[in-house]
C-alpha cells in the first residue's frame, strides 16, 4: 500500500472540490498504523445534507469508483448532527474516528456560508 498516501489526498480532493464536507477522516490502521496488503481503508465525510445516508455513499462511492479496484473502503458519510448522536451513544467506531483519525480535510470557516452540492 505504498500508494496510500497519494490516494488518499486524490480522494479527499475529489470529495472536497464536489460535495464540500466540512470534515474528512480517514480511521482504521491507514490512519493509526501501518497498513498491509489486505487493510481496507475508513473514511469519514461529514457534511450538512438532507439525503438520506445511503444516497450519500453511493455519491462518495462515485467519487472513490477508480480506486476501489486495488483498495477496499469502508465509507461512512454522516451529518454533523448525526455525529453528534453517535458520540452521545458512545458509538466505538465514530468515537475512535473521531478522537484518534487522521484528518484528511476540513473546510475552512468564513463568514460566507458554503452551499453544499448534495441537498
Amino acid at each position: 500500500m505504498d500508494e496510500t498516501p497519494t490516494t488518499l489526498d486524490e480522494i479527499a480532493g475529489k470529495i472536497v472540490n464536489t460535495i464540500h464536507p466540512e470534515k474528512i477522516i480517514i480511521f482504521g490502521s491507514p490512519a493509526y498504523s501501518e497498513p498491509t496488503e489486505k487493510s481496507d481503508i475508513g473514511i469519514l465525510v461529514i457534511m450538512e445534507t438532507a439525503k438520506r445516508e445511503i444516497e450519500r455513499i453511493v455519491v462518495v462511492n462515485k467519487l472513490i469508483r477508480e480506486h476501489r479496484k486495488k483498495i477496499d473502503f469502508n465509507i461512512l458519510v454522516k451529518t454533523p448532527a448525526e455525529v453528534k448522536h453517535r458520540l452521545e451513544i458512545c458509538d466505538p467506531v465514530i468515537s475512535e474516528t473521531i478522537s484518534i483519525g487522521k484528518v484528511l480535510a476540513r473546510r475552512k470557516i468564513t463568514h460566507k456560508t458554503t452551499k453544499p452540492l448534495i441537498t
